[in-house]
């Protein structure tokens, strides 16, 4: 199945020039706000999804402006559903706003320094030295709790003491060893430091900027929010939430996040072992049909596509009780985006 294509881990130089330039800057100038789609092959994007069994719903919109909400199969756009873990993206943008917030010193800030009551007393040394931007980049060295160790973790008495004692497999920040622990621990430490629920964080410093609902969602036997999965969140909530990265943290104009922290999130440091894009703080970098894309995956093909330079944002959900593979359903969503939609785009 055809996916997209991987975009190389630049070299220093490279890196510090993404460093620099905001996500919206990516965008061309001279588009005039509310270009559309040429209609013809819109709908033929939308005829090659209706053929997609999987997917439930599709947003897509330029320049802020929605220009198709549809469901399929299953609720209507406005519905919140289980996202899984395109809730790390969004764990990933609240901790960025408790940096700009001064509530943590920065992502090179340790477990030792920004949260010592949650390491156990058991556990390697080396925990201690696991840093936010290990945890944001799944790069902990520690064994994942994701996929076949999933459920022994959520079957555990305490869902941040078991990531924090499982055995080392690599040194922290070595490479990505994709788990939902290292989210789940950055959602403890961000209810720490903020001394509020990673709920109701969301709530305030996403949900209520962006006029969008964040409904409750399942917590750990101690009562933290789960981290990095199981976020429950309309499509058009997501397609907000896709639009405020792509003004680079702006919603109508107003800040939200910080354009330092979009353009750090957005600079690639390591490289997922399964679908070979490349990872930053909470988005798969990547590039189609000529175009840098940011993108957010769950479980069963819930994903978010960011294309700056058509000032794109698309939004998907899918069946979250079937598996959806980079060579299978999610290559089908990306080949979509990548032959349909963008083409679509490009010829308005």
């Amino acid at each position: 199945m055809a996916r997209l294509a991987p975009t190389p881990l630049p070299r220093r130089a490279v890196l510090a020039a993404a460093a620099a330039a905001p996500l919206a800057a990516l965008a061309p100038p001279g588009r005039a706000a509310g270009a559309g789609f040429d209609p013809a092959r819109l709908d033929r994007a939308l005829e090659r999804a209706r053929g997609l069994d999987q997917l439930r719903a599709l947003v897509v919109g330029r320049h802020g402006r929605v220009a198709v909400a549809r469901a399929f199969r299953g609720p209507p756009p406005e519905r919140a559903v289980n996202v899984k873990s395109v809730s790390k993206t969004i764990v990933a943008s609240l901790t960025g706003a408790a940096i700009d917030r001064g509530l943590l010193p920065g992502a090179g800030a340790t477990l030792a320094d920004t949260a010592p009551g949650l390491i156990p007393a058991d556990a390697d040394p080396r925990v201690g030295r696991i840093t936010v931007a290990d945890l944001l980049t799944m790069r902990a060295g520690l064994e994942s709790t994701s996929g076949p160790g999933y459920g022994r973790w959520v079957s555990s008495s305490d869902w941040v003491a078991y990531a924090l004692t499982r055995p080392f497999v690599a040194e922290p920040g070595e490479r990505m060893i994709y788990s939902t622990g290292s989210y789940h621990v950055l959602g403890a430490v961000l209810a720490g430091v903020s001394g509020r629920s990673l709920a109701d964080l969301a709530r305030a410093w996403l949900g209520g900027p962006l006029g969008i609902a964040v409904p409750g969602w399942i917590r750990d036997p101690r009562g933290f929010y789960l981290g990095g999965n199981d976020m429950v969140l309309s499509p058009l909530a997501l397609f907000r939430f896709g639009e405020l990265w792509r003004a680079g943290g702006l919603w109508e104009g107003v800040p939200v996040l910080s354009a330092a922290w979009i353009a750090e999130s957005l600079v690639p440091r390591t490289r997922s072992p399964y679908s070979g894009d490349t990872y930053g703080y909470g988005w798969f970098l990547a590039e189609a049909h000529g175009h840098r894309v940011a993108y957010a995956r769950g479980y069963g093909g819930q994903m978010l596509y960011v294309v700056p330079s058509l000032a794109l944002t698309v939004v998907v959900t899918s069946d979250t009780g079937r598996p959806a593979r980079t060579d299978g359903h999610v290559g089908a969503l990306n080949a979509l985006l990548r032959d349909a939609i963008i083409p679509a785009a490009e010829a308005a």
